[in-house]
């Protein structure tokens, strides 16, 4: 019932897409140079100011990790997701400290702890450069003018950062009918202040994730040090004194990951038929390997924590996707509102004669997709798929070598000049590495790769070098000195010289595989790739011509606005309040009593007398989101913190897709529970102080 409920609201909505962009209520992952000021004044007149754009802007952070976060005092503290910061979380602990499952407070400054492989992103300026970018590509063939794009974005990220000293990327909007080159300021002297206990941060485990209510203490706070010292930044975000309320207009800035809202029907079969059942079907058969593999002891169990964390809530992910690709009436949606943007072109014959052609053109791409999809999966490539940590680092050694030996813009786009620094950064990692754990992830990938392909597929048969998988993974592991960090950077500083008189059974595994995956990269960029920004550019102007400018770009893992009020939702026959509360959280202990998921870390059972039962603990709000916006802050009209985003609901989940506020949600942290529970039940009373200094005067 409820899906079908879903599938209707989703096809209304779509259903006004010819008519204006975002035109149903709260839609929309905006571009900060291009708000939704029309709808922001219509729905909820509010005026949307430059001022206060920037100052959000400003004061939101990408995380290197995978999510968002925002800063938010005075002296650079930056709050994040506990989930977001997992992956560092794991890498500070120890078989004798495990700060997943203890938690972490640094009680002086001089206890934080310093990141290894961590950095965060200011968005500090947006330049347009469609022109550079699409003037490079202008008379060449569809493969040629791929390549001269990737070239134009390198060289165009090279001048930036070395004119400005900042991170410079250049971002493909609309699938290609737009290029914005992004300045940031990057911090990588990050250290951790303080992290809640897993047991609460991910209250419920697997069994309510995407689900609601939730109880859970998602937060992790950061401190950018700047030159040894807490930086002191331009913008922060203030705390709100009294947090939000129902209806209230609220906020989300962060950067969610990728969607596919626009998207050709051909390019969304090719999804549902191959793409993401794929990867669904990897995702299953990882969370397998990682749960056997966390079954051996409690130790193993530590080490793949993080892994399987991720690979779960992934999975849980595509499984909604998947259902929302099989739902006739969401394909038979796109197929109207893509038949109404068609009609359009095609009744005009200018428009006709420059666009008509791109979806065939996008239907011919997708069928070269499903023909390598096998392959490319298997052997990787966009980089070549094996799993471990290790292995990984031989890779990236082995492309180093071949591709500082071009110029950067002739190189492959992640080895560009500009990218050089994050490419040695994770090299160079100190963070430590399991060689048993390494061994599983190895054997995994090597095994899949013989599924898919068949053991006699010649790759399989170089790859696994007349061993079964679990042999060969088991000597290019326990084989290999890249474990050892002097030794990649031996290596990497010796280039192709060193890499071809390297023994390391990991840089051979490496170099047998690497010929496949670049000529099957290649093919994808020129046949595919190429093909696809060529018809959605086209398809593009065709969207601004009939809708107008005011179109949001599908998400990019770049900054994006989103707008929405706290409200609640009808799920069948129940009505899900927008809040839960302290209370709520010790009940659903009780109810739950002997299941882990549910147990309270020793913490929370110790403060519940001290506690206020309704201070309220989570809320949902009908801001538009996706993976990627998890650590993002909800902020209020005044650009103050009400709440922090850690998940959507489960209607929410084929928001890759479209979107519908009559059910989907975002899921937050509200700022009360966070202040709560750093007074009374963690006695934080450092970070509160400095969030609460914060607080402006009424």
């Amino acid at each position: 019932m409820r899906n079908h409920l879903f599938s209707r609201v989703l096809l209304a909505a779509f259903a006004l897409a010819p008519l204006a962009a975002a035109k149903g209520p709260d839609e929309g992952m905006w571009l900060f140079n291009n708000p939704p000021a029309k709808q922001l004044k219509e729905r909820y007149g509010f005026d949307v100011s430059a001022p206060w754009l920037e100052h959000v802007q400003k004061s939101a952070v990408r995380v290197s990790t995978g999510g968002s976060g925002s800063i938010v005092s005075a002296d650079g503290l930056v709050m994040t997701n506990h989930h977001v910061a997992s992956d560092i979380l794991a890498k500070l602990s120890s078989k004798e400290r495990n700060l997943l499952e203890t938690g972490f407070y640094a009680p002086n400054v001089g206890d934080e702890l310093k990141c290894p492989d961590l950095h965060l992103d200011v968005l500090w300026q947006i330049v347009d450069v469609t022109d550079k970018v699409e003037g490079a590509a202008a008379g060449k063939s569809t493969a040629e003018a791929g390549a001269a794009r990737r070239k134009a974005m390198t060289q165009l990220e090279d001048e930036g950062k070395k004119a400005t000293g900042m991170h410079c990327e250049v971002v493909t909007l609309y699938q290609g009918g737009r290029y914005h080159q992004y300045f940031y300021k990057r911090f990588e002297d990050i250290r951790l202040v303080f992290a809640p206990e897993s047991g609460i941060a991910f209250y419920g485990g697997d069994n309510d994730n995407f689900e609601y209510p939730r109880y859970c203490l998602d937060v992790t706070f950061f401190r950018i040090y700047e030159n040894g010292q807490p930086y002191k930044p331009e913008h922060y975000l203030r705390w709100s004194p009294s947090g939000a309320a129902a209806n209230d207009l609220v906020f989300v800035a962060g950067h969610p990951g990728s969607t596919q809202r626009l998207n050709t029907v051909a390019h969304l079969e090719y999804l549902r038929d191959v793409s993401v059942p794929s990867v669904l079907m990897r995702l299953m058969r990882q969370e397998i390997w990682l749960q056997g593999y966390s079954g051996k002891s409690a130790e193993h169990a530590r080490q793949a924590k993080d892994d399987l964390f991720g690979v779960q809530n992934s999975r849980k992910v595509y499984v909604g996707r998947m259902a929302g690709l099989l739902d006739p009436a969401i394909l038979d949606a796109k197929r109207a509102e893509e038949k109404a943007l068609r009609d359009a072109v095609n009744a005009n014959p200018e428009w006709k004669q420059k666009w008509g052609d791109a979806w065939a053109q996008v239907e011919r791409a997708q069928s070269t997709a499903r023909e390598i999809a096998k392959r490319y999966s298997a052997i990787g490539g966009g980089g070549i798929a094996l799993g471990a940590d290790m292995a990984g680092f031989a890779a990236t050694i082995v492309r180093l070598a071949d591709e500082l030996q071009k110029p950067s813009g002739e190189r492959l786009r992640e080895y560009g000049d500009a990218a050089l620094t994050q490419v040695y950064q994770r090299l160079y990692s100190p963070a430590p590495i399991y060689p048993e754990f390494e061994v599983m992830r190895l054997e995994s990938a090597l095994s899949m790769m013989a599924e898919q392909l068949g053991a006699t597929d010649p790759v399989v048969v170089a790859a696994l070098a007349g061993k079964s998988p679990r042999a060969r993974a088991a000597e290019c592991i326990y084989g290999s000195k890249l474990i050892d960090i002097e030794e990649r950077r031996k290596l990497a500083e010796g280039g192709a010289a060193a890499v071809a008189s390297s023994n390391d059974p990991l840089i051979a595994l490496v170099k047998t595989l690497d010929p496949h995956s670049r000529a099957l990269r290649k093919r994808y960029e020129d046949e595919v790739q190429s093909a696809e920004r060529e018809a959605y550019s086209k398809i593009a102007a065709a969207r601004f011509a009939v809708q107008g400018e005011g179109v949001y770009p599908d998400a990019t893992f770049t900054l994006r606005l989103s707008y929405g009020a706290i409200k609640g939702y009808s799920d069948g026959e129940r009505e899900i309040p927008p809040f839960t509360d302290f209370a709520g959280v010790y009940a659903k202990a009780q109810e739950r009593a002997g299941e882990a998921a549910y147990a309270l870390p020793q913490t929370w059972k110790s403060a519940q007398p001290a506690v206020a039962a309704n201070t309220a603990f989570n809320h949902v709000s009908t801001c538009d989101i996706i993976g990627g916006n998890s650590g993002s802050p909800v902020v209020n009209r005044a650009g103050e913190v009400v709440g922090l985003i850690f998940d959507g609901n489960i209607q929410s989940l084929v928001g890759n897709y479209g979107y519908s506020d009559e059910q989907a949600r975002a899921v937050s942290v509200d700022s009360r529970a966070l202040l709560t529970a750093l007074e009374q039940v963690y006695k934080a009373e450092r970070i509160a102080t400095e969030l609460k200094k914060s607080i402006p005067a009424r």
